[in-house]
C-alpha cells in the first residue's frame, strides 16, 4: 500500500498542475488500478509488475516517457533487477517494450525522430540502468552472505589448524626428546661400558657398573616405545638449530668413550660445514646424531668414521661403522632412520642407509636451503582461500559496474540529444504575440509567411482548440519558448494547403492551467478566441 501511494502521487499530481495533456476521470482511475495491480505484484513476479508498468507508459505517450508513470517505471525497474535472479527474461523485456514503443510512434508519432530518441533515452537512462543498479545491489548482498559464511568455514578451518599444529608441535618435541635423549642415554651406557671394563675397579663397583649400562639401554628402549609412537615422519623439519655443531657433536661422543673419528678431506673448503641456525645445518646434525646414536646401540665397539663433503649446491654427510666389538644389547627397532629419510626427502635431498662392507653406512645429501621465505601467499592458505573464492564476485561486480557506467553514458548521451533536438524544435516553432497581433484574416499566404517560424508545433494541443471553418488546412505554433510547461499556442487556418492560399482565422489555445484575463476576446473570425 505504502509503494503504490508513493508511485500514485506523481500520475495525479502531474494532471492537476498541467504537466501532462488533461486526460478523462476514467484513465486517471484505470492507470492508479494498473499502478496498484503491479505494487500487489512485484514482490512474487517483478517482471509483471515492470510489463504492466511499461504498458501504461507506452499507453499514455507513445515515447514511454511521461511524468506521471515514469517515477512507477524506474521503481519496478529496480525491483526487477533486486528480485529477479535470471537477466534473459528482463532483456527480452526490454527489447519487447522498445519495438511496440517504436511501432506506435510510426503509427500514431506527431514527430518520430525526437520521440524515438526520447523513447530510447528512457528505455536506457529510465529502464536498464535502473534494472542494472538492482542487480548490483542483488550481486552485493549475495557477496556480503557468503564473505560470512566464507568467513565462519575460514573459523573452522583456522581452529583445525590450530589443532593440528598443536599436534605437530607435540609431535616434534617427541621427535627431538626421542632423538636427543636417546642419543644422551646412548652414550652414557657407553661410558658405563667403559667403566665396567676399565683395570683395578672393585668386583661390586664393576657389577654396579654393568647395572648402570643395562638400566641405561632399558631407558633408551622405553623412550623409544613411550615417545616414538607420537612422531609423525611425514611432518616438515622443525626450523629450531641444534645447539652445536656437527664437528662439536663428534668431538662429544668421542669424550663420551665412543670410538668415532672425524675424516678430514684432501680438499679444505670441503670439509666445512654450514653454520647451525639453517634448516641445512639442523639436517645434518640430526643426521650424524641418530647415526652415532645406532652405531653405539648396535655396534658397540665399533669404530666410526664421519665425513662432510661440501658441493655447489649442498652438503653430503656420510657416518660409517665397523662390526660390533662387543656384545650388543637386545632391542627393538626404531624408526629414527624412516623419519631421516622422510625430513631429508622433504627438503629435495636424497638419504641412504644400509650395510656396507661389515658394517653399516649412513648418507645423506642436503640441498643447499634458502634463508627466506617467499611472500607469496600459498594456495591452501586462509588468505588464498579467500581470495580464490571472492574472485568471481570481485569480477562479476566489476562487470555489473561497467554496465552500470555504460548504460549510464548511452542514456545520458540519447537523453541529452532528445532534450536537444526538443529544445530546437521548440524553440524554433514560436510566433511572436506581436507578430501574431500584426495578422489579418485574409492575408495572403505570401505575405504571412515572412512572420512564420521555420517549424510547426510537434505536439499541438488540438483537443483544446475550437473546431476549425470547414475546408481549412491549419497550423499551430507556440507562443513562447518556455520548455516543460503548458504554454498558450497559435493557430492559423488557411484556405488550401500550398502558399497559394489566405489567412481565413486565427485563434488562440490557452494552456492548461494558464488562463489569461488580460487577453481580450477576439472577433476577427467571428468568434471568440477561448
Amino acid at each position: 500500500m505504502l509503494l503504490w501511494a508513493v508511485l500514485a502521487l506523481p500520475a495525479v499530481t502531474a494532471d492537476r498542475l498541467g504537466m501532462n495533456e488533461p486526460r478523462p476521470l476514467w484513465q486517471q482511475l484505470a492507470g492508479l488500478a494498473v499502478l496498484a495491480a503491479a505494487a500487489a505484484l512485484s514482490r512474487r513476479q517483478p517482471l509483471a509488475s515492470f510489463a504492466l508498468t511499461a504498458a501504461l507508459g507506452l499507453a499514455a505517450t507513445p515515447a514511454l516517457f511521461s511524468v506521471s508513470y515514469g517515477p512507477a517505471l524506474g521503481v519496478f525497474a529496480v525491483l526487477l533487477g533486486l528480485r529477479a535472479p535470471r537477466s534473459r527474461p528482463a532483456v527480452a523485456a526490454f527489447v519487447a517494450v522498445a519495438l511496440v514503443g517504436t511501432a506506435r510512434i510510426a503509427l500514431v508519432g506527431v514527430d518520430p525522430p525526437p520521440e524515438w530518441l526520447v523513447l530510447t533515452g528512457t528505455l536506457l537512462f529510465g529502464c536498464v540502468f535502473p534494472w542494472l543498479c538492482g542487480r548490483y545491489w542483488r550481486q552485493s548482498r549475495a557477496l556480503a552472505e557468503a564473505g560470512w559464511l566464507k568467513a565462519a568455514r575460514l573459523e573452522d578451518e583456522q581452529r583445525h589448524a590450530e589443532e593440528r599444529a598443536r599436534l605437530r608441535e607435540r609431535a616434534r618435541i617427541a621427535q627431538d626428546m626421542h632423538d636427543s635423549l636417546g642419543h644422551e642415554l646412548s652414550l652414557l651406557a657407553l661410558r658405563a661400558a667403559a667403566l665396567q671394563v676399565s683395570p683395578g675397579l672393585a668386583t661390586d663397583h664393576r657389577a654396579a657398573a654393568a647395572d648402570l649400562r643395562a638400566a641405561a639401554a632399558d631407558a633408551t628402549d622405553h623412550l623409544h616405545r613411550i615417545i616414538g609412537v607420537l612422531r609423525e615422519d611425514d611432518e616438515p623439519v622443525p626450523l629450531a638449530p641444534a645447539g652445536e655443531s656437527v664437528r662439536q657433536l663428534v668431538a662429544r661422543a668421542a669424550e663420551s668413550g665412543l670410538p668415532v673419528r672425524w675424516e678430514e678431506p684432501s680438499d679444505t673448503t670441503a670439509a666445512e660445514v654450514p653454520e647451525p641456525g639453517g634448516v641445512t645445518s639442523h639436517l645434518l646434525h640430526r643426521v650424524v646424531r641418530e647415526a652415532l646414536t645406532n652405531a653405539a646401540r648396535h655396534a658397540p665397539g665399533a669404530l666410526v668414521v664421519v665425513a662432510v663433503r661440501n658441493h655447489a649446491h649442498g652438503t653430503t654427510v656420510t657416518v660409517t661403522n665397523g662390526p660390533a666389538t662387543q656384545e650388543a644389547t637386545a632391542t627393538r627397532g626404531g624408526s629414527g632412520l624412516l623419519g631421516l629419510r622422510a625430513a631429508v626427502t622433504s627438503v629435495g635431498g636424497d638419504f641412504r642407509a644400509g650395510p656396507h662392507a661389515e658394517g653399516f653406512r649412513v648418507r645423506a645429501y642436503v640441498p643447499a636451503q634458502r634463508s627466506t621465505t617467499s611472500a607469496r601467499q600459498p594456495a591452501g592458505s586462509p588468505a588464498g582461500t579467500l581470495t580464490a573464492v571472492t574472485a568471481p564476485f570481485t569480477r562479476a561486480r566489476r562487470r555489473v559496474a561497467l554496465g552500470l557506467g555504460a548504460a549510464a553514458g548511452a542514456g545520458a548521451v540519447l537523453v541529452g540529444a532528445a532534450f536537444g533536438w526538443y529544445a530546437y524544435t521548440e524553440t524554433h516553432s514560436v510566433l511572436t504575440p506581436a507578430a501574431y497581433a500584426k495578422l489579418r484574416p485574409g492575408t495572403p499566404y505570401d505575405e504571412v509567411a515572412p512572420v512564420l517560424p521555420d517549424r510547426e508545433a510537434h505536439d499541438p494541443p488540438t483537443d483544446r482548440a475550437p473546431a476549425p471553418p470547414a475546408g481549412a488546412h491549419c497550423r499551430y505554433y507556440r507562443a513562447s519558448g518556455e520548455l516543460l510547461v503548458s504554454i498558450d499556442h497559435f493557430r492559423l487556418c488557411f484556405d488550401t494547403p500550398d502558399r497559394q492560399g489566405r489567412l481565413i482565422s486565427k485563434d488562440v489555445v490557452p494552456g492548461v492551467g494558464r488562463p489569461d484575463p488580460d487577453r481580450e476576446e477576439s472577433t476577427e473570425n467571428g468568434g471568440p478566441t477561448r
